[in-house]
């Protein structure tokens, strides 16, 4: 495999100057607490139950549908997705997002999807007769992770400055692109000589057995948010209603997925990927731990300051000090003033 590029694509040109406009959908008059928009068009995730996935078969969108466009296993590329009105949400790293934003897609932040706590989080392994044991073996070496310029970068290229090594040391190390649904394969193969790995493609590689980990994510720096959903500002602006249900949609479902026992999540993530019939396997479903987000996926300002050297040293910010209210909002979330 060759060494990508560790700069991530540029953002579509369509990002800038172009004027959104929402798609047209039936509605429902726009009358106070129901939602100007019935039908959300998104981006999923083979063989996983999404949030949003959740919250509509739970019952928490109303009368809310959505329209399930592909799949994506890019972050960057699903907010793109959004930005450019192809799809109504998508979510990213926060790091990707600040990111999007600064370059001036106008989108905004508006509840966190995933994260990482001390059940669910992301791993770097390699094989267990592997020598790489420490961050400088990992120089010249390939590391493979679903997309570049996101969380698995992230965690990776700052766990690998705390530990000493230098930029151009930093940059030896080569960043192979590769779905994570291939990654423990291309491992256990020898294609790659440390994959990235979280949720259950981890957790089937580990029961499997034969590798070990040399990194985690909260073991570097502790439990935290690793990703919000966006929406458009024009979206937000002419669908209030909408916006305030699927959030509300979402942060109820965390707190379901937060408070059900594991077996009944897993029952139910069965049930919602058969009846979708899209011929995917639920085998994996087994290895779910838990949904590794705060209480609501309420968003903090901690969530983006924890990558802004990161961001900085990558040219995608230009100074530490990013208008974070620009970047995202709990004004549609029903945890925001400590509910429950």
């Amino acid at each position: 495999m060759t060494k990508p590029l560790r700069k991530s694509l540029p953002l579509i040109a369509a990002l800038l100057g172009v004027a959104l406009s929402g798609c047209a959908s039936a509605t429902a008059g726009g009358a106070p607490g129901q939602p100007e928009k019935l039908e959300l068009r998104y981006q999923g995730s083979a063989n996983s139950v999404s949030l949003p996935e959740l919250a509509a078969d739970l019952g928490y969108f109303g009368p809310i549908k959505l329209k399930w466009v592909g799949n994506t296993i890019s972050g960057p590329q699903d907010i793109q997705s959004a930005a450019t009105d192809q799809t109504d949400f998508g979510g990213a790293f926060t790091g990707a997002v600040v990111k999007l934003i600064e370059a001036g897609a106008p989108v905004k932040a508006v509840v966190n999807y995933y994260g990482t706590d001390e059940k669910t989080f992301l791993g770097y392994y390699v094989r267990a007769d592997s020598p790489i044991r420490t961050a400088r073996d990992l120089i010249g070496k390939k590391v493979g992770v679903n997309t570049v310029g996101a969380n698995l970068e992230a965690v990776l290229d700052t766990w690998l400055k705390q530990q000493g090594l230098s930029d151009a040391e930093i940059k030896q190390v080569q960043l192979v692109v590769i779905p994570p649904v291939n990654a423990e394969q291309a491992l256990r193969n020898g294609q790659l000589d440390v994959a990235a790995l979280q949720g259950i493609w981890q957790d089937h590689a580990v029961a499997t057995g034969g590798v070990r980990s040399v990194l985690s994510d909260v073991q570097a720096f502790g439990p935290y948010n690793g990703g919000p959903y966006v929406l458009r500002n024009d979206f937000i602006k002419k669908y209030p209603e909408t916006t305030k249900i699927f959030v509300s949609g979402v942060a109820r479902a965390i707190e379901w997925e937060r408070t059900t026992p594991r077996e009944e999540v897993i029952a139910r993530f069965t049930k919602i990927i058969q009846a979708r019939g899209r011929n995917e396997d639920t085998s994996t479903l087994k290895y779910w731990k838990s949904v590794g987000i705060t209480h609501g996926g309420l968003i903090s300002d901690k969530d983006f300051t924890l990558w802004t050297p990161w961001l900085k040293q990558q040219g995608f910010i230009k100074n530490d000090n990013v208008d974070l209210s620009k970047i995202y909002t709990n004004e549609f979330n029903p945890f925001r003033d400590g509910a429950k």
